[in-house]
């Protein structure tokens, strides 16, 4: 992290500016627009703010990317989004005149200024190369006035931004977000002082929100096993090498326990003569993978039906079935520890881990204690319970008891929400009427 502040491309993790130097804080009012794309589908929503921290109304609706627009042009894939907004503003009853629209683009952008950045590369299923280099906001803007809509972008941020926008709005403690979903990534807010790179970007503020890119960090200390996906390239998706992000995140973790699976099978008859299906890439998502993990029958019959109606794998013997969960546990265990240490790295980076910014090995509370909040977002740590124990088991262990007494993680939904609160801050005029 220190290093990613220090230059550019002089640490995998990236340590990406923002140009976000003030965050929500309650006191925003009006209507405001927001767009949320970051995997096959997009949201558009709009948000009606009171003060004091008062969400009055939301309405959201969901739309899918088709899978040629992933791999087609960029005004092909804005064009989709900005006349979705298009019809949902429509349908809303609602102005489009001034409206400030917050843009949560989930991929690794250059940023510009709060408004604009250029697209550094796709990640997850998009391909689209001649957008990369580009400035998304520009091309989103354009496709709103190809049709016909007179808005433009306030805010570019991607999810892990709009999280944390979104904690800071409900408690003005937060201090990061982590986003543990279909991908990972993180952002905190740090102090300008501490950023000695791209130092034309930054203002007189004393802090500003960096967005880690996390996802992209190698941990020398921790062996890749030949199970992992670094080393299993398939055409279909970008192969960047996302080491962190692979160990972590909801799409790989399915993946990582089936690679495991088709060992067992090419060295061992442990799944019989029918496990063909093994040798299909993706086959088995991290929700079956969780499935297993959370049965706890005492005949194991939902790890049974999922290897069969997943990998057509039938009639698993139940000493096979405690196999496969235990398989699943150490996948999942590995991932949660990793995510929670990857946590406990910011809280040292701003010194809230009691390590005087790891200058001691000695984690205690010195002077005032400072409460820290860490807003998480991402289906993994909210709908997979034995993760989610995981990482709070392993972070409690790393911090102990006393420093662990001052952190407490909320649960975030909708990061786009966050980037229709960052609008509203960044509003040249907060609205008052519809």
């Amino acid at each position: 992290m220190f290093a990613g502040l220090a230059s550019e491309d002089a640490s995998k993790v990236r340590m990406l500016l923002t140009c976000v130097e003030r965050l929500p804080d309650g006191s925003e009012e009006g209507i405001y627009y927001a767009i949320d794309l970051g995997g096959t589908s997009f949201r558009v929503m709009k948000l009606e703010l009171g003060s004091g921290s008062m969400v009055i109304n939301k309405k959201v609706e969901y739309r899918p990317v088709p899978e040629e627009l992933t791999k087609g042009t960029s005004e092909d894939l804005f064009d989709l989004i900005a006349s979705a907004l298009k019809n949902f503003i429509e349908r809303e009853g609602g102005k489009d005149e001034g409206r400030a629209l917050g843009f949560t683009f989930s991929f690794p952008v250059r940023q510009a200024s709060i408004s604009s950045g250029s697209l550094i590369r796709w990640t997850k299923e998009f391909s689209i190369e001649e957008a990369v280099g580009k400035d998304v906001s520009q091309c989103l803007n354009e496709a709103l006035v190809r049709n016909g809509l007179n808005l433009q972008v306030t805010a570019l941020v991607n999810n892990a931004v709009g999280t944390l926008a979104m904690g800071h709005y409900y408690d003005e403690d937060t201090v990061a977000a982590v986003i543990i979903g279909a991908g990972t990534n993180a952002s905190y807010i740090e102090r300008s002082t501490a950023i000695t790179k791209c130092r034309g970007l930054l203002t007189n503020s004393d802090l500003t929100v960096v967005n880690v890119e996390w996802g992209s960090f190698r941990p020398p200390q921790i062996p890749l096993t030949p199970y992992d996906i670094c080393f299993n390239v398939e055409k279909k998706r970008n192969h960047y090498d996302q080491a962190f992000e692979k160990m972590i995140s909801g799409v790989y973790l399915g993946e990582i326990a089936r690679l495991v699976f088709q060992g067992m099978a090419q060295e061992s008859d442990v799944f019989g003569s029918s496990a063909n299906f093994l040798s299909i890439p993706f086959i088995f998502s991290s929700p079956c993978l969780a499935a297993i993990r959370e049965d706890d029958s005492p005949d194991l019959r939902v790890v049974g039906r999922v290897l069969e109606e997943q990998l057509k794998i039938q009639d698993v013997p139940l000493k096979t079935r405690r196999l496969v969960v235990k398989i699943c546990d150490i996948v999942t265990r590995r991932a949660a520890r990793l995510a929670a240490a990857g946590i406990v790295a910011i809280l040292q980076k701003i010194g809230r881990d009691g390590t005087l910014c790891g200058t001691t090995n000695d984690r205690k509370i010195r002077g005032e204690p400072k409460r820290s909040v860490i807003a998480i977002e991402g289906g993994l740590y909210q709908g997979y319970s034995v993760f989610r124990e995981y990482l709070n088991e392993a972070m409690d262990e790393i911090l102990g008891d006393e420093i662990a007494s001052t952190v407490s993680i909320r649960v975030m939904e909708g990061s786009g929400i966050g980037a229709a609160l960052l609008a509203a801050s960044y509003s040249s005029t907060r609205q008052n009427s519809a």
